[in-house]
């Protein structure tokens, strides 16, 4: 087994190696002058099992053709087997047409990487399900939640591990699903926040659906990019008498002013996990922090070349 990295997330792609206690395959992903990716494989590879861990995040156009090309030198080097590991999954918010004459871009990446040279697909909490049909190619979607939840319990729990007074809200109906896994996996109560989006990146929380007053509440969300959502709701549940307001989301995107919009918000800590490489303005931030999830895709890459289940992870 070989383990290749882009220039995405290159500390998460170390911090795998190091929990496999296997080194990174040696590699050159360099730019020409008018930056076309080129990227050579300084290693033999043929006939191995080769992984290659690459967010698509920003700059998001770069790091995908990082990919792809990584993965045609792959497999023009003979590779045995090559598995695209994409911690997060760019363009999965384009997953349907959203208006006339408008793409499905997350089918399309799914087509790019396929066609590049991927035998199979490991990520990391998608933003829709339906994205693993994009695929014709074997994937697996790992999840977030145990190593949030272990984490809230640490925070939150009591000696015994329970944690009273503490609902777990979904920012908005389409994150029901997420938000009552890790209810029940907390044994905690559920609120939903219903809002409108007016246009795109504005959101308007409406209504609470759930009592939250005198309750500790926690955000559970997949992404967050602009933060305005989070912030949003973060301000309605406050006002409906919630005692304190944090989040958990695993993609921290973070784009624009998101980042100073956290800080000046009732959110008293935003946790999202390293699947996106943080930025300078993230590190130095007093209520961001991260979670590693390298322990996990560590194991799950191990078990996918071991030919061994990957769902009974989170059995």
């Amino acid at each position: 087994m070989k383990i290749l990295t882009g220039n995405s997330n290159r500390p998460l792609a170390e911090a795998i190696c190091a929990s496999l206690a296997l080194p990174l395959t040696k590699a050159s992903v360099r730019r020409f002058s008018d930056m076309e990716v080129f990227v050579e494989i300084n290693e033999n590879v043929r006939g191995e099992d080769v992984f290659v861990i690459q967010s698509t995040s920003y700059p998001a156009n770069d790091n995908l053709m990082e990919l792809l090309v990584a993965l045609d030198a792959l497999k023009r080097g003979s590779a045995k087997r090559i598995t695209a590991v994409i911690p997060y999954y760019g363009y999965a918010r384009q997953d349907r047409k959203s208006g006339p004459r408008t793409p499905i871009s997350a089918k399309l990446v799914a087509n790019l990487i396929t066609s590049a040279g991927a035998d199979r697909v490991l990520t990391l909490d998608l933003h829709a399900g339906q994205i693993q049909g994009f695929f014709d190619i074997p994937l697996d979607n790992l999840y977030a939640e145990p190593v949030l939840a272990r984490d809230i319990i640490e925070r939150y729990g009591d000696e015994s591990g329970t944690c009273r007074d503490l609902t777990i809200v979904s920012p908005d109906v389409g994150g029901v699903v997420r938000a009552r896994q890790v209810a029940k996996r907390l044994d905690a109560d559920l609120a939903i926040i219903d809002k409108r989006r007016e246009r795109a990146g504005v959101s308007e929380v409406m209504n609470i659906i759930g009592d939250v007053k005198g309750r500790r509440c926690i955000l559970v969300d997949d992404i967050v990019d602009s933060a305005g959502t989070l912030c949003n709701a973060a301000v309605a549940l406050r006002d409906a008498g919630a005692t304190s307001v944090a989040a958990y989301v695993t993609h921290g995107v973070l784009s624009g002013g998101a980042v100073a919009r956290v800080s000046t918000s009732p959110i008293e800590m935003l946790v999202t996990t390293d699947s996106i490489q943080a930025t300078e303005a993230v590190r130095v931030s007093q209520n961001i922090r991260q979670l590693t999830m390298a322990p996990l895709l560590a194991e799950a890459i191990r078990r996918v070349s071991e030919e061994q289940s990957v769902s009974s992870l989170f059995a």
